[in-house]
């Protein structure tokens, strides 16, 4: 079954967001069943999952959850004997960077991490990395839409003007901050992003970025394919750009149960199985 978030006011129903996919996942065949996000992303997941049938395998189609509310969100149904195709573990890894950065980093710019805020251990990172420009991350999300006052960073070895950048991502972040910092190495890409589906290790779906919906470049994959399904996980996206020598790069992975869908692609492409 395809469980979705309710929407907030009209908890029969799904959420807006998401009612075209449940839409979609009924008519080929699944059973669509309406969790409480809001009670998943507040630690409430068994008052989330109530309505949830027991016994039965399921598929998660909604807004993103950190890997710990992941987590109980995993538990909460395993004690209904619901079993999500998708285990806490394997979310994880997909969602956070350090989880799967080291079996792509030969097709994505080269990154140190920290764990935790420490100024110390940010400026040990961007030392990793030498000198030079890079983008600003945590494990899970960048603030590209605040590119120059918390994401880009001219010059790691720049330590006062790198940690300015980390202060004002910290402040934007706030509690939402994951994990820890992610220093990547700046590379020019030159084309809009691409997103692709994979389940199992099987890219099942080419389609444009959700920031890019009406703009698919034709992306060669090639060196990427043995590399994504080396990662052994059952749903993910890959996100991919062209650097400016003409090579396709990974941008980033994310977990396919919490990644946005493009308007421009039908909710009825989407490989939910």
């Amino acid at each position: 079954m395809l469980l979705v978030p309710a929407d907030v006011l009209r908890p029969r129903r799904p959420d807006a967001h998401f009612a075209a996919e449940a839409d979609a996942a009924r008519e080929a065949g699944m059973d669509v069943v309406l969790v409480d996000h809001d009670a998943l992303a507040s630690g409430g997941a068994d008052e989330a999952v109530r309505r949830v049938p027991a016994d039965a395998q399921a598929v998660y189609r909604g807004w993103m959850l950190s890997s710990e509310r992941y987590a109980d969100f995993d538990e909460a149904l395993r004690r209904r004997g619901v079993v999500l195709r998708t285990t806490a573990e394997q979310y994880r890894r997909a969602h956070e960077l350090p989880g799967w950065y080291a079996d792509l980093a030969e097709i994505t710019p080269r990154t140190a991490w920290t764990e935790g805020a420490d100024r110390s251990a940010f400026v040990t990172a961007c030392g990793e990395l030498g000198s030079g420009p890079a983008v600003l991350r945590d494990y899970t999300k960048s603030m590209k839409h605040y590119w120059h006052e918390a994401a880009f960073i001219p010059d790691v070895a720049d330590a006062t003007a790198a940690w300015s950048v980390a202060s004002r991502f910290l402040e934007l972040r706030d509690s939402d901050f994951a994990g820890g910092f992610v220093v990547r190495e700046f590379e020019n890409f030159v084309s809009r992003e691409v997103r692709t589906w994979w389940v199992d290790g099987v890219c099942r779906l080419v389609g444009p970025h959700p920031d890019t919906p009406d703009d698919l470049p034709d992306a060669d994959l090639a060196a990427a394919e043995p590399l994504v399904r080396g990662l052994g996980l059952p749903f993910v996206t890959a996100d991919f750009a062209l650097r400016e020598d003409g090579v396709w790069r990974l941008v980033e992975i994310g977990d396919g149960q919490v990644s946005d869908r493009p308007r421009s692609v039908p909710p009825g492409e989407l490989p939910l199985t």
